[in-house]
């Protein structure tokens, strides 16, 4: 008996107002299915005795010291820049005025 039925996502796809056809309902029905059986399979892995951890290869982590160095001032940030307004670049506008 499948997790996942096939009205199930048929409600879901209403909820996220997705037009489905009947096949695409079946087929995705089935990849959750697929998915959720994944997961289950995953969890069901005796990790008695395993130490967590973040990355599968134990390397040294890459951390530089936190040190305080001089900086560009806002003036050298924006020397070569071909257009300032207010201190900041200016750039072309790539949206619409209504933000579209």
């Amino acid at each position: 008996m499948p997790e996942i039925t096939r009205d199930e996502v048929a409600h879901l796809a209403k909820l996220s107002r997705l037009a489905l056809s009947e096949e695409e309902l079946d087929h995705y029905a089935e990849q959750i299915d697929d998915i959720v059986a994944t997961v289950k399979a995953v969890q069901n892995v005796d990790t008695d005795g395993v130490e967590p951890m973040s990355h599968p290869h134990s390397i040294p982590a890459a951390m530089r010291s936190d040190e305080v160095v001089p900086t560009l001032t806002a003036e050298q940030a924006l020397d070569q820049a071909p257009a300032v307004e207010d201190q900041r670049f200016m750039v072309p506008q790539i949206l619409g005025e209504d933000g579209q």
